[in-house]
Formats: C-alpha cells, sequence, structure tokens
C-alpha cells in the first residue's frame, strides 16, 4: 500500500467543473434541476457529483426524466433512512427500468420487485468476472479521490507535474478510471505529446465507450494531426451520445469547411447556435455561417 494517505474529497465542485467531468452543457444541467433532480446550486458536494454520475447514466441511457423522478421518490419511500437515492444506492439501468442493489438482491426501482435475473451457476460467472474486471471497492474509492485532487490542482493552477501526479496515482488503483485518463490525455495534448495523448483518450474510451469528452478529445487529437476524417468520426460520436454538445458542433462544421462540404458546415454552424447562441464562440461561429450563406446562398 502506499504511504501517502488519500486525500479528503473536495468540499465543492463548480458547475463547470462538474460539466467537464460529465460532458454535458449547462443547458443539460438546467433541464435536470427544471424536472425536479438535482436542486438549483452554483456549487455541488462530493456526494452531489456521484449523484450527477448516476443521473447522467440513466439519462444516457434513455430513461426519461419523469421515470427517474418516480424512480427517486419510490426509493425515498420504501428504503428506511434512504435520502439520496442517487448518491447512496448504485443504481443502473437496462435501458427500460432502473434497478437499485440493496442487500445483495437487485430491486427493480419503483415498483419494489426483487429480480432474481441469474441461475446460481449464472450469478457465479458474473461475479467472478467482475472481480477480474473491477478494482476493490476500496482503491475505486480512493482512485476517485485521487481524481478530484487533480482536479482541485488543476482549478487552482498548481504546476501540472501536481495534478498529473495525482491522475497517475488514480489510473494506478484503478485502470478504468475514465475520468483520470481523459485527463492525462488533456494534459499530454497541450504538450503537444499528441501520440501520448491518443493512447490515454483510447483508454478512457475502452474503459467507458459511452464518455462523450473522451470521443471529442480524440477527435481534437486526429484534428490536430490533420486526419480529418477520424477526427470527424469521433466528434459524430461524442454528439451521438450526447445530443447537446454544443463543441461537438463546432468543430464538426470546422472539419466540415476543411473538406469544403458546405452545406454540412452550414448545418452545424445552425446546431451550434441554437445550443449556444451569446458566448463569443457565438459571434465567430456566427460570422462563419454568414460567409458560407454568400458562397451556398443558404
Amino acid at each position: 500500500m502506499s504511504s501517502v494517505p488519500a486525500p479528503e474529497p473536495q468540499e465543492q465542485y463548480s458547475r463547470e467543473a462538474v460539466r467537464r467531468v460529465l460532458g454535458v452543457s449547462e443547458k443539460r444541467l438546467k433541464s435536470w434541476e427544471k424536472a425536479g433532480l438535482i436542486p438549483p446550486a452554483d456549487a455541488f458536494s462530493f456526494k452531489d457529483l456521484i449523484a450527477l454520475r448516476a443521473l447522467h447514466q440513466l439519462v444516457e441511457n434513455k430513461i426519461a426524466p419523469k421515470q427517474i423522478r418516480q424512480a427517486i421518490d419510490s426509493l425515498k419511500t420504501k428504503l428506511t433512512g434512504i435520502e439520496k437515492p442517487l448518491s447512496e444506492l448504485r443504481i443502473v439501468s437496462n435501458g427500460k427500468t432502473i434497478e437499485v442493489q440493496v442487500s445483495g438482491q437487485k430491486m427493480e426501482a419503483i415498483s419494489g420487485q426483487l429480480l432474481f435475473d441469474f441461475e446460481a451457476r449464472e450469478l457465479g460467472a458474473v461475479q467472478t468476472l467482475a472481480r477480474r474486471s473491477q478494482p476493490p471497492v476500496v482503491a475505486a474509492d480512493e482512485a476517485e479521490q485521487w481524481f478530484q485532487r487533480g482536479l482541485t490542482l488543476e482549478e487552482t493552477g498548481a504546476p501540472p507535474d501536481q495534478a498529473l501526479g495525482a491522475y497517475l496515482k488514480a489510473i494506478e488503483l484503478n485502470p478504468n478510471a475514465a475520468g483520470a485518463l481523459v485527463n492525462l490525455g488533456t494534459i499530454a495534448f497541450r504538450a503537444h505529446r499528441l501520440q501520448e495523448a491518443t493512447v490515454y483518450y483510447q483508454r478512457a474510451i475502452e474503459a467507458d465507450p459511452r464518455y462523450p469528452l473522451a470521443h471529442f478529445n480524440l477527435g481534437n487529437v486526429f484534428d490536430e494531426m490533420g486526419q480529418l476524417d477520424p477526427a470527424r468520426d469521433q466528434y459524430e460520436l461524442a454528439l451521438r451520445l450526447s445530443p447537446t454538445y454544443a463543441d461537438a458542433h463546432f468543430n464538426l462544421a470546422l472539419v466540415a469547411e476543411r473538406k469544403s462540404d458546405h452545406l454540412r458546415a452550414v448545418k452545424h454552424w445552425k446546431a451550434y447556435l441554437k445550443l449556444d447562441p451569446s458566448s463569443a464562440w457565438a459571434d465567430q461561429a456566427r460570422k462563419q455561417l454568414e460567409q458560407l450563406r454568400r458562397l451556398t446562398l443558404v
């Protein structure tokens, strides 16, 4: 075991930090607040971050906000002492229903019905696979703490080597820590170590294929290397996973322009401006769109 004590989780995380970690837009956060899935806040606690991760996974699995709200209310009613199910319980989805692990049993969140999907021998095989592919809970928790420490170091302007060390410790404890892998890739990308960045982003995608930011950042590496088709493919994957990913539209528009696909570029500039109409980048998007309109008479 390491002689270095695990860092305590950071007290508060800004909305910007949460959006970066999850790969979601401000519009998505506000929609969750409006639906009553999370309380409106300028900053979030460590437990809030856990809840937001669970919520994001449910949404990515096409679970409707109304169904998520019903599951939360049901679990708070049915389970004594549970106030924040998303952060206190392991909640997953099979794409149709929301399930929760309770005392070693799988339960349907809304109805409270216990689920027995496997015969004993099948369950044993699944448990063996899980033990082989996932780190111990303690190691995973410590890895998450090192990841959060890396975020804190970056946000406070610490030397890059300090954040790098925290993220490396996180993936040492949990090789599937996708967030730490992405941030290691970003540190390498900023230093123009493009091959190293590619490796980290690809490892993040292997750990979590549904991580939009990992695909988006890998697209940036390909774009930087002039490989426009792979870049476009990764941006499109990020957009498929997160349809409100404004930056993916922005970069797809730029790639389309470089490939002289003016109509596709116009489509993505328009989509970007619907999602982000007021930032400084929006002004650039309008300029690009106006130039293309003159060319294509759109």
